[in-house]
């Protein structure tokens, strides 16, 4: 498959998920495009790595990939901790940090 392809579809994905961090006021919205978002950018390493027969991306795919799960893990703690707290993940409902 042609490199351009790739890198359309990688930026359409890295869009869309900047589209949902940007209009959504859901926090499960938020991580789910963050998600979205280190997608694409896995998929841009693996396709230039794949173009330029350098396997350097496909390392960094691995690292992506790990700092996504440690996301994931600790987002969704987060995400449980504070609707047990309010009751709602709209966003805009938690306006004030406490410690």
């Amino acid at each position: 498959m042609d490199i351009s392809v790739m890198l359309l579809v990688g930026l359409a994905m890295f869009g869309i998920g900047m589209l949902g961090l940007i209009f959504k006021r859901n926090i499960l919205v938020f991580f789910l495009s963050i998600e979205l978002m280190l997608n694409s950018a896995n998929l841009l390493f693996v396709s230039f790595a794949n173009h330029w027969g350098n396997q350097t991306g496909l390392i960094w795919v691995f690292f992506v990939l790990v700092v996504a799960a440690v996301e994931a893990a600790i987002g969704l703690a987060i995400m449980i901790n504070a609707f047990r707290s309010k009751q709602t993940v709209d966003v805009d409902q938690y306006n004030e940090m406490r410690g």
